[in-house]
C-alpha cells in the first residue's frame, strides 16, 4: 500500500501479512507511518494505491463497519455517561444478540480483565489503568475480523504499563485473530509481538521476530533503534582480514577482532562496527583487541552500571558492566568487544555480517 496526503507520501509500498493468532507490532519514531497503516487496515483511510485483504477477501473499499474490526485507540473513547458495563454492552447491540448472550460476554470479558468490581462505575470514577482495561475488554468482547491497537499504553505510568503489557499479551494468546499493535516503545514491541515491523519515513526497514531484529539488524537504523542502551555504531576503516582475525582502524588506532571468517576484500575501506554496550568485557591492559576509553558519565542501573566514555579522538562509546565493577568518572578503561556479537555494516549502512 501507498498513502499520499497531497504531495506528502506518508506510507510507501508497504507489503505486510499478519497471520491468524499472530501479533505484529508496527514500531518506529513519530511520523513514520505506523498509525496511517493501522487506519488503512481499519478502513478509516483509503490507500492511494494497493489493497487490503481479510482472509482473502478484498476489503479495500469497505467501510469500517463492513470490515468488522475491533480497534483500541490511544485515547480510550469510552462513553462518559455510561457505566463500565454499559460501555462493554454497547457494541454487542449491533450483533443482535439476546440479552442473555450479551450478559454472558460481558461477564467473560470482565473476568479476563478483572473488571467485575467496577461494572457499575462510570469512566470518571475509575483509574487510568482501569479505563485501559475497559477499552481492551470492549474490543475482545466482540468477534471481529482482527484486533487493532493504536499505542494502547502510551498514557499509563511505568508500573501500569508493565502490568497491562502482560494482561494484553495473555488475552491475545487466547484469541485466534490477527492483531496489529502500533507503538513507538521498543520494550512494548519486544515483549508483546510475535513479529516486529520497524518503520522509518513511510517504509518498512525490517520485519522479524524480536530476537531477529535485535540480534540481526539489517541496517544501521534498525541497529540504533532497537536496544537499550543504544548500540554503539563506530565508524572505522577495514584494513585487513583473514580467517583468524580482522583488523580495523578506530580513530587511527588498530583494533583486531575475530569475525569468525575472512571478510570480503570488497569491503576494505570505510565501514561501521555495531557493538551493543553489554557486548564488552573489561581487561587490565591495553592491547590491539581492546578499545581504550576514558569514562565520563556513570549511570547506576541497579544490577548493572552504564558507562559513557570517549576514546582519545573523542568517539563516544557506551559500556554496560556488572555493578560489582566500581568505575569512577575519569578512569581509563580497556574494553574488549565480544567478537560473536559484533555487527558489520557497509558504507551504505547495510548489514554484511
Amino acid at each position: 500500500m501507498t498513502k499520499n496526503f497531497g504531495q506528502f507520501t506518508a506510507v510507501r509500498d508497504v507489503d505486510l501479512t499478519v497471520g491468524a493468532g499472530e501479533v505484529v507490532c508496527l514500531l518506529g519514531p513519530s511520523g513514520c507511518g505506523k498509525t496511517t497503516i493501522l487506519r488503512m487496515i481499519a478502513g478509516l483511510e483509503t490507500p492511494s494505491s494497493g489493497e487490503v485483504f481479510f482472509a482473502g477477501r478484498n476489503v479495500t473499499r469497505l467501510t469500517p463497519e463492513q470490515r468488522n474490526v475491533a480497534m483500541v485507540f490511544q485515547f480510550y473513547a469510552l462513553y462518559p455517561s455510561l457505566t463500565v458495563e454499559e460501555n462493554l454492552t454497547f457494541p454487542l447491540y449491533a450483533e443482535k444478540l439476546s440479552s442473555a448472550e450479551r450478559r454472558s460476554r460481558v461477564a467473560d470479558a470482565s473476568e479476563i480483565l478483572q473488571l467485575s468490581d467496577i461494572l457499575g462505575r462510570k469512566p470518571s470514577e475509575i483509574a487510568e489503568g482501569e479505563k485501559q482495561r475497559v477499552a481492551v475488554a470492549r474490543a475482545i468482547i466482540r468477534d471481529p475480523s482482527c484486533f487493532l491497537f493504536d499505542e494502547p499504553l502510551s498514557r499509563l505510568d511505568v508500573e501500569l504499563r508493565e502490568s497491562m503489557r502482560a494482561q494484553i499479551k495473555e488475552v491475545l494468546l487466547g484469541l485466534s485473530k490477527p492483531t496489529v499493535i502500533v507503538t513507538h516503545d521498543q520494550l512494548e514491541a519486544l515483549t508483546m509481538a510475535d513479529r516486529i515491523t520497524i518503520m522509518r519515513d513511510g517504509i518498512i526497514e525490517q520485519i522479524g521476530t524480536p530476537h531477529e531484529v535485535f540480534a540481526q539488524p539489517q541496517n544501521v537504523f534498525v541497529a540504533s533503534f532497537i536496544g537499550t542502551p543504544q548500540m554503539n555504531l563506530l565508524g572505522v576503516q577495514l584494513m585487513n582480514s583473514n580467517d583468524a582475525e580482522t583488523e580495523f582502524l578506530l580513530d587511527g588506532e588498530p583494533l583486531k577482532i575475530s569475525m569468525g571468517s575472512k571478510v570480503s576484500d570488497s569491503l576494505f575501506g570505510d565501514v561501521t562496527l555495531g557493538i551493543r554496550p553489554r557486548a564488552f568485557a573489561l581487561q587490565d591492559a591495553a592491547s590491539p583487541a581492546a578499545i581504550t576509553i576514558k569514562s565520563e558519565i556513570i549511570e547506576p542501573m541497579g544490577a548493572e552500571t552504564l558507562i559513557h566514555g570517549r576514546t582519545r579522538s573523542d568517539t563516544e562509546i557506551r559500556v554496560v558492566v556488572p555493578r560489582e565493577h566500581r568505575i569512577q568518572s575519569g578512569e581509563c578503561l580497556h574494553v574488549i568487544p565480544d567478537s560473536g556479537q559484533v555487527q558489520l555494516f557497509n558504507e551504505q549502512g547495510n548489514a554484511v555480517r
